[in-house]
């Protein structure tokens, strides 16, 4: 095995227990607090994540953490370009309605590029991995087997955000694909569902931050995906205050850039909640 092999299965395990801590949580049931920026936390959010916390510090000593929960409480450690992102539990809102459509994250970033992702999916088991230029996989009840995107047809099937599907994002989809309409399904989900061929695009034209992205935009390119921020050019890592402006994923081919739908219909101005 080589090296981020090793890495990948570590994390592996650590979002898997993660999981677990967030399942037994949800039995016993929960309090709902909410952040700065109004957005949801409870105590399963924080106990994935120390659990996550302290996996990465054994797998991975001296490389940095900015993980959600760290940062909302002002923590943020000192790190140059290959720092992991954290997203303990993304779909809070899910999770707080009793859906099962939240996951657990964490991305290797090196060289403002994502290099390594897990994305699990707690309430079904099912686990999404890749190494960049090596390959993408999902973990099952029936095994392991690899995963890859599919080829652009005549007709596209989109995946959008459930709770933050906007105005921009469906006229932007109305231009590339007149009546082509899309699922909705919450959390990095999304990325997951472009890597296993069984959509060829997610555009999210609304703020989102880097955590929220960096695992399922791992797993995306490990699978022969792309991701473009509004201009068109491939989405970084290492931005202002962790943030993301908007992007467009799809199954490997060129989207047109978004950046004339943000200025026409949102200005940009929204706070990110997740994606």
């Amino acid at each position: 095995m080589s090296a981020d092999a090793d890495l990948l299965e570590a994390l592996s395990l650590a979002v898997r227990e993660a999981g677990e801590a967030i399942l037994l949580v949800r039995r016993r049931g929960f309090d709902v607090q909410h952040k700065g920026d109004a957005s949801p936390v409870t105590e399963a959010d924080r106990a994935a994540e120390r659990i996550i916390l302290d996996a990465l510090a054994r797998a991975a000593p001296g490389v940095p953490v900015i993980a959600e929960e760290e940062v909302a409480a002002g923590r943020i450690p000192a790190h140059d370009d290959t720092y992991f992102l954290v997203d303990p539990l993304d779909g809070t809102k899910e999770f707080v309605r009793g859906g099962d459509d939240y996951t657990v994250n964490i991305g290797l970033i090196a060289g403002g590029s994502p290099r390594l992702g897990v994305v699990l999916a707690p309430e079904t088991g099912r686990l999404h991995a890749g190494i960049v230029g090596v390959g993408a996989w999902l973990e099952d009840g029936s095994g392991r087997q690899p995963i890859r995107t599919r080829e652009r047809g005549s007709e596209l099937v989109a995946v959008a955000s459930k709770s933050h599907f906007t105005q921009n994002t469906s006229d932007y989809l109305d231009a590339l694909c007149p009546g082509c309409g899309h699922v909705s399904i919450g959390s990095s989900l999304k990325f997951c569902i472009v890597a296993e061929g069984r959509a060829d695009i997610y555009p999210r034209l609304s703020p989102t931050s880097e955590w929220d992205t960096a695992a399922g935009h791992a797993v995306l390119l490990a699978a022969g995906g792309r991701v473009d921020g509004p201009d068109g050019s491939p989405l970084r890592y290492g931005k202002s205050a962790f943030l993301n402006r908007a992007f467009v994923a799809t199954a490997g081919w060129e989207a047109p850039a978004c950046n004339p739908y943000l200025e026409i219909f949102s200005g940009g101005g929204d706070l990110p909640q997740g994606v």
